[in-house]
């Protein structure tokens, strides 16, 4: 199973990425939380990604500003990644794509390693709902000013990729304002998954 998890700061992607791997045993890869662990000079990462910690300081401004990273840095990162062996038996990319370029480019790197997109997964959340659930956690970029900037990139960047999805029938679109539990089931259900 090989899956993207698409959705606005808040909107429980993290959430529901992890509970669909340990559904599926399948390896979770996370962009912002590889990009946080750069940034930090998190030194495990350096054996599995060599230009990470470049990776990480180049990212600094602009995760600080609330800003998306660009295209360039995150297509290098997940081409790295996604060529390393622990992937084979399938993953879920959550904060990536975040625009519709990023999400062509996965195509076209997925077509070389022989590799097919299962679906996109759409948590759809209310702006307040994404806004109140991002600054009730303690990351360190989950300021305010950061969150709203965040937010407004969202709808600006990100809604382009869904139509992108819609158009190759690969795009599921998810109600994300419900417990977990219930936004994991219905994730299942139109998955064909009893």
């Amino acid at each position: 199973m090989r899956l993207v998890i698409l959705g606005g700061s808040g909107s429980g992607k993290s959430t529901q990425a992890q509970r669909l791997c340990r559904y599926f045993e399948i390896l979770q890869i996370s962009t912002g939380e590889i990009l946080r662990q750069a940034m930090s000079g998190d030194k495990s990462l350096e054996s599995v990604y060599a230009k990470v910690s470049t990776l990480g300081r180049h990212a600094q401004p602009y995760v600080t500003r609330g800003e998306l990273v660009p295209d360039e840095m995150i297509i290098d990162l997940i081409r790295l990644r996604l060529k390393k062996a622990d992937v084979d038996c399938g993953w879920i990319l959550e904060g990536y794509p975040r625009t519709a370029f990023q999400a062509e480019e996965l195509d076209f790197l997925l077509d070389d390693l022989g590799q097919k997109l299962d679906w996109a997964i759409y948590l759809q959340v209310p702006e307040a709902v994404m806004v109140s659930r991002s600054l009730g956690r303690s990351r360190p970029d989950d300021q305010p000013e950061i969150v709203h900037r965040r937010v407004e990139i969202f709808y600006d960047r990100t809604v382009p990729i869904l139509e992108y999805y819609d158009r190759r029938r690969r795009l599921l679109t998810i109600n994300g304002d419900q417990i977990p539990e219930m936004v994991e089931q219905k994730i299942l259900t139109l998955l064909s998954i009893p």
